[in-house]
């Protein structure tokens, strides 16, 4: 049986199409991917209360992929520092073929199934931890290797496939599996596949921290303040939270460095 992400395109001649009938037909297949990611979220709820638990234990959370996958994983946890505040290892993404694959595919890297488990081994991976495998196929040897090396160690595991009843699936744990069928160019895994899982990911990624207290209200109180929008964006919250005048947040803040330890310091200086 054929896998939905590999099935035929529900458009044919797409080389025959004006650029407009292209741009409307990807967006109308587009429309699929929320839905899809909706009829998971319980399975979604799983994976982010076990990823919680075992971050409270001082454990992080790892994403193994390859290709698109791969790099979705990457960035996902390259965003989540300067986002929350959070230690560049407590979420780090880890894509077949190492970091050149990145920006240039390595040939046959997600074949291997002994080099996931491998690539984990340099961070000291124990069963504190967790380990999501991310792939739309649902079959890449690289991550069922990892998933099944990780299970034998004790540690906890999940994934995220765009295929139902895949080997990915079997073998994870916590399996999350949103499928919002075919691409629009046949087995084009970058478009709606890749759409669900960077939606799922976020999902992911921002619950865990909103979890274990990172986000304030709806305001990012730990994010990094390494450019000038952002430290306007800290100040503004400053000013929200506390009620102090703008002068006075831009001297508090700039002296703690902190969004959070600003506010703290000025409630505590209030009391």
């Amino acid at each position: 049986m054929i896998n939905t992400t590999e099935r035929d395109s529900n458009y044919s001649d797409l080389d025959k199409m004006s650029v407009g009938e292209l741009l409307t037909n990807m967006n109308r297949e587009d429309q699929s991917v929320p839905l899809a990611v909706a009829a998971a979220i319980p399975q979604i709820e799983a994976l982010v209360k076990v990823a919680t638990d075992r971050m409270r234990r001082g454990g992080r959370m790892f994403y193994i992929g390859a290709g698109t996958s791969g790099r979705l994983g990457v960035l996902d946890a390259s965003e989540c520092p300067p986002t929350f505040g959070v230690p560049y290892d407590w979420i780090v993404g880890i894509i077949a073929g190492g970091d050149i694959a990145i920006r240039k595919a390595v040939e046959f890297a997600e074949d291997d199934m002994e080099q996931a488990w491998q690539d984990l081994q340099v961070y000291g991976i124990d069963e504190n931890d967790i380990v999501v495998g991310i792939a739309a196929s649902g079959t890449t040897p690289y991550v069922i290797g990892g998933l099944e090396a990780a299970n034998a160690a004790g540690i906890a595991t999940g994934c995220i496939v765009c295929n139902y009843d895949t080997p990915i699936a079997a073998v994870a744990e916590y399996p999350v599996e949103v499928v919002p069928g075919p691409e629009f160019v046949t087995g084009s895994t970058r478009m709606k596949a890749g759409t669900a899982q960077k939606l799922v990911l976020n999902m992911l990624s921002t619950a865990v921290m909103i979890r274990l207290g990172r986000v304030k209200g709806n305001k990012m109180v730990d994010m990094q303040l390494t450019n000038h929008k952002l430290f306007e964006r800290g100040l503004r919250i400053v000013m929200q939270e506390t009620g102090v005048d703008e002068p006075l947040a831009k001297s508090l803040l700039e002296e703690y460095g902190s969004v959070r330890k600003t506010i703290e310091q000025v409630k505590a200086l209030e009391k």
